[in-house]
Formats: structure tokens, sequence, C-alpha cells
């Protein structure tokens, strides 16, 4: 008795941290899915938004967790093998589900902002578009510019060097949009336009824009897989604790 007793604290104890590791991956998941950055049109337009669709996963499983364990305390106080084996069911089906939303997301990630060449031409192929996912990327691509102080992908020589649907607009009259101009910090007013259509590196922004952009996706990606990883390990050792449990129960 006096292991089923130790079993059954244990139980208990790992239930209690799983219900509260289940809120944070809920919380940092609303985080996610709320997007504070606003880059989802970049990740949108391309169809591989499975970071944002493994966040909306994610928070469904996180709270799920917190229900579950706590089911799974009262269980363990009750001592018994209906209940437990009911929570068990439940767990390993929550567990797939989290598994499955922390992978997915992971390897978006990888396809998405592994190199800059995928944001690069979603941005040349739409920037200054008509269409409603034209308007969605040049509206988040201005934000990114004149908050981050970047142009382009990779540098301003991106709107030159390929061919865009900005540059079929407007041609030698503007190389580059005017969100890669240097601002006024009294008004936020474009410094000097004439210089910077000109290319004159004192009145643009010659950094490109992607590092920016992987470092916020790379977060996402950190909040949803990386840290849904760490919760379904600490699941997973509950589970085999409350099998073993389970097991030594009359």
């Amino acid at each position: 008795m006096g292991a089923v007793t130790c079993l059954m604290v244990a139980v208990v104890g790992l239930n209690a941290l799983a219900a509260g590791a289940g809120l944070a991956l809920s919380a940092v998941a609303i985080w996610v899915a709320v997007d504070g950055y606003k880059l989802y049109p970049i990740s949108g337009v391309s169809g591989k938004d499975d970071i944002f669709a493994g966040a909306w996963i994610a928070i469904f499983t996180g709270f799920a967790f917190f229900l579950t364990c706590i089911f799974g305390i009262f269980a363990a106080l009750k001592r018994s093998r209906a209940l437990m084996l009911v929570y068990l069911i439940i767990m390993f089906i929550i567990f797939l589900f989290e598994s499955a939303s922390a992978i997915t997301s992971a390897t978006n990630r990888d396809y998405l902002v592994g190199n800059s060449n995928l944001v690069k031409k979603q941005m040349l192929q739409y920037y200054a578009d008509s269409s409603t996912q034209g308007q969605q990327i040049t509206t988040t691509w201005n934000n990114v510019m004149t908050q981050v102080q970047c142009c382009g992908a990779d540098g301003p020589k991106d709107w030159i060097q390929y061919n865009s649907t900005y540059r079929q607009l407007f041609g030698a009259a503007s190389l580059w949009p005017l969100a890669c101009c240097r601002r006024q910090s009294s008004n936020f007013e474009v410094a000097n336009v004439i210089s910077c259509k000109a290319g004159e590196m004192t009145s643009m922004f010659t950094q490109g824009c992607f590092q920016y952009i992987e470092s916020v996706l790379s977060r996402y990606t950190w909040a949803v897989s990386w840290y849904g990883f760490s919760v379904l390990m600490l699941v997973f050792f509950t589970l085999v604790i409350a099998m073993i449990y389970y097991t030594q129960l009359p």
C-alpha cells in the first residue's frame, strides 16, 4: 500500500505541473495566433501558414491538458481504475494532437524562412498588386520597412535586380517604394524624396528585412513547437507514471 500511495502522490504532483504547463501553452499559442507583429500575410499568401494553424491547435490542446490533468488528479485521489483508464485515453488523444501541432509548426518554419527566396518572391509578385492578397502584402511590407528601417528582403537591390509588379507599374520613375526612404523624426514624412529615388544611401534604408522576418517567425515557432515539445515530454513522463499507478490499483 505504501508504494501505491507514493505513486498516487507522484501522479497528483505531475498532473498539477502538467495542468500549469497546459495553461502556459495556451497562453503562448494565443500570443502567436494574435500575431502582434502582423506578419501573417507573408505566410498566408503562400498557403504555408502552418505556424499559425499549429498555434490554434495548441490553444485547444493546452486547455485540454489543463482540464484533463485536473480530472486525472481527481481520478488518482479516488483510486478508481475506471476513471484512471478514461484519463489515460483522453490524455493520449490530446498528446497526439499536440505532437502534430508542434511538428507541423517546426517543419513549416524551415520551409518558409529557410532562406530569403520564398519571402522575396512573394514580395516581388504581390507588392503594389491590386488584389486582396496584394493589398495585404503591400500593407505588411510597408509597415515592416518603415518600422524596422529596412528595404526589400535582402536589400534595395531586390527591387531593381528582379522583375516585379511594382517595377511594372512604376518603372524607372520610382525604383523602390517610398517605404524604403528615411523619415523625419518630427512628422515621420519622407526626409528627401528626390535623393531617395535617386538611390543616395544617406536617404534610404540599405539593410534587408529578411533577418527581422526570420527572427519573428522563429519566435512564433519556438512558442508553438519547442515549448510544445517540452510540455509533451512532461506529459509523456506523467503518462508513464500514471500507467504504472493504474496497473497497481486493485
